[in-house]
């Protein structure tokens, strides 16, 4: 099989970036921290023409993530770094895709953001140690980082450029410097969670809260997540990643970056009437 070439896997991207900016995009590392919800990410970037990616994660596929994440049936059981990097290399078999089989920790973080230009953070926000040791490492290293999730049928994204104003400690309220491994995720959380009362669909805080609740005794309780709001974080993550790299204007942390599909559904029409 001929590979074919860069211009023409991105050939139909003329006119949203031009070739400078391509070049740019081609040229960027980026790490993907985080490869369950972050596996939508992973293949808009790729398919925008991102080349260099690290895919980061120690999780296996299992059944339950098939109705959201980009794996199949036939990916159960295998490590996901390993069926995500398998279907990267389907779309593009020149792009340089390394596959890091286990979790970030503070033992590995160091490594991973200095080889990376651009920090895509899906983890898991149980594991409140690897998430917050990887976002004090991008602010030293000056990496930008975005941290994605899946909201309901939507998805939102925070952006944390180089020396912004706010870190992640202090977005979720946490002591600036020292360790976090007594620090609760849901001390940390279930205040934000509060103030998006009335700004998010109420099916999404009535879902969190459930899993909050759950999560009070320490027993793991994943959030319920659908498909279109996974696909939504790969849309707005690559918009995000593509604005990025073309120094283009983006909202930085405080801000919420939402892609509310409930609202566009029902307030964000245009009246093609008039």
């Amino acid at each position: 099989m001929q590979i074919p070439a860069y211009h023409e896997l991105t050939l139909r991207n003329a006119g949203y970036l031009v070739d400078e900016v391509q070049e740019k995009i081609r040229a960027t590392h980026l790490l993907i921290a985080g490869c369950g919800i972050g596996s939508s990410f992973a293949e808009a970037a790729l398919r925008l023409g991102f080349e260099n990616v690290t895919l980061a994660d120690g999780d296996t596929v299992s059944a339950h993530n098939l109705n959201r994440q980009n794996f199949t049936v036939e990916d159960i059981g295998q490590p996901k770094v390993q069926a995500l990097a398998k279907r990267l290399r389907a779309i593009n078999p020149a792009a340089n895709v390394q596959e890091f089989d286990a979790y970030l920790n503070p033992a590995n973080i160091v490594e991973m953001v200095a080889k990376a230009d651009l920090i895509f953070d899906t983890i898991d926000f149980l594991d409140l140690v690897a998430i917050v040791t990887l976002h004090d490492e991008c602010r030293r290293q000056k990496k930008p980082a975005i941290t994605a999730l899946a909201v309901g049928w939507g998805a939102g994204c925070v952006y944390f450029p180089v020396a912004g104003a706010y870190s992640f400690r202090r977005l979720f309220g946490l002591r600036e410097n020292g360790p976090v491994e007594n620090e609760s995720y849901v001390a940390a959380f279930a205040p934000l969670v509060k103030r998006l009362e009335g700004r998010l669909d109420p099916d999404v805080i009535k879902v969190v809260k459930q899993a909050l609740t759950l999560m009070q005794d320490g027993t793991p309780c994943p959030v319920s997540q659908v498909s279109p709001g996974a696909f939504a974080v790969g849309a707005l993550g690559g918009t995000l990643a593509a604005r990025i790299v073309a120094g283009l204007p983006i909202l930085p942390a405080p801000h919420l970056l939402l892609a509310d599909m409930p609202s566009a559904l029902t307030t964000a029409g245009i009246d093609l009437s008039k």
